[in-house]
C-alpha cells in the first residue's frame, strides 16, 4: 500500500493551494482517508478527514478554509487550502484507516507528506 502526497509549495498569506494524495488502490480499501499537518516545533494535528462514501468531518484547523474531496475512482483524495495563514506553515501528510478517527494511531498508513510554507 503506498500514499503519495503532493502540491505544497510556498506561498503568500491569503492564496490558495490543493495538495493530492495518490492511493495505490482506492480509497474504497481502506475507507477513510484522513489529512493530518505537523506544524514545525509541534505534534502531528489531523486536519480533516473523508469517507469512501464521500462524507467528510473538519477539525478546527480546517473550518471554513480548507475541503477535502476525492476524485471518482477513489484514486486520489484532495485537500484544497484556501485564505492560507502563515500558521498553517507545515507538513502536510494523508493517511488511510478503516477507522473515521481523528486519533493517528487508527491510520496505519502514510504518505510521505508535502510542506506547505505561507509567508505573510
Amino acid at each position: 500500500v503506498q500514499l503519495q502526497a503532493s502540491g505544497g509549495g510556498s506561498v503568500q498569506a491569503g492564496e490558495s493551494l490543493r495538495l493530492s494524495c495518490t492511493v495505490s488502490g482506492n480509497i474504497f480499501s481502506f475507507g477513510v482517508m484522513g489529512w493530518y499537518r505537523q506544524a514545525p516545533g509541534k505534534e502531528r494535528d489531523m486536519v480533516a478527514l473523508i469517507k469512501s462514501v464521500g462524507r467528510t468531518y473538519y477539525t478546527d484547523l480546517a473550518k471554513d478554509r480548507f475541503t477535502v474531496s476525492r476524485d471518482a475512482a477513489g484514486t486520489t483524495v484532495y485537500l484544497q487550502l484556501a485564505s492560507l495563514k502563515p500558521e498553517d506553515t507545515a507538513v502536510y501528510y494523508c493517511a488511510a484507516s478503516n477507522i473515521a478517527s481523528i486519533n493517528e494511531d487508527d491510520y496505519h498508513y502514510w504518505g510521505q507528506g508535502t510542506l506547505v510554507t505561507v509567508s505573510s
